[in-house]
């Protein structure tokens, strides 16, 4: 495809596609001059680098996120419909977990999404700094959870790559793991069960009960506050 008959949008729309498939370590200008039927110096008149697509990929998909209007639901359940969005955005681009330990993600698709994020928790009545900490604790939580399926993601991805050896290893290593873990009490009980297929795997709707411990302790700390002024809604 000429230079001239790309557009950005596409380009963007490519690169999400090819960073879904081949995760970070997948991405090169060549790669996607290839998915785009171009040449890469065509995908640099449009983007000025790698980096540069990184950033503009990981924007385009903050725009997923759908926003819960404040006036018409209260607090906590626009709080962990967001969270609980932003965990399935995660979860379904994986690269995006690793871009933030190598890129400082900016762009309007998140800034849209951060300051939507600071409305819900100040319409619940925190002042400015506590409602940067309440959601600050909020998106930590949602990204810590999902770099355990992002990691699931990348290994997979990488002993398709390699085959039998890896698979194996990786066999080798868990079944490694559970004969240590078999030497703790705890851990020892919860590998005897039926359910225990997975040493490293967390409980069913673990992401879900930490998401309420944590707006529990939330909601905890501003029935510690003082009354909200008349007319505001928490």
């Amino acid at each position: 495809m000429p230079r001239d008959t790309l557009t950005r949008e596409q380009i963007v729309h490519a690169a999400v596609e090819l960073l879904d498939a081949e995760g970070l370590e997948g991405l090169s200008m060549r790669t996607l001059g290839r998915r785009l039927d171009s040449a890469a110096t065509a995908v640099y008149w449009h983007v000025k680098n790698k980096d540069n697509l990184v950033l503009l990929a990981a924007d385009h998909v903050w725009g997923e996120l759908a926003l819960p209007d404040p006036d018409s639901t209260d607090w906590r359940t626009a709080a962990a419909t967001m969270a609980t969005d932003l965990y399935g955005m995660f979860t379904r681009h994986p690269w995006l977990v690793q871009a933030f330990t190598a890129h400082v993600l900016y762009g309007e698709g998140k800034s849209r999404h951060d300051d939507h994020t600071l409305t819900v928790y100040e319409a619940a009545g925190f002042t400015c700094d506590q409602a940067d900490q309440a959601a600050a604790a909020v998106f930590t939580y949602v990204l810590g959870n999902a770099a355990g399926a992002a990691a699931t993601v990348s290994l997979t991805r990488r002993l398709t790559a390699d085959g039998t050896t890896a698979q194996q290893q990786l066999q080798d290593a868990m079944a490694q793991a559970q004969e240590i873990a078999m030497r703790y009490p705890r851990l020892r009980t919860r590998l005897e069960t039926p359910a225990a297929t997975d040493y490293a795997a967390s409980p069913d709707h673990a992401f879900e009960f930490g998401l309420q411990a944590l707006l529990n302790g939330l909601e905890q700390q501003l029935s510690n506050l003082d009354p909200a002024p008349p007319g505001h809604r928490r």
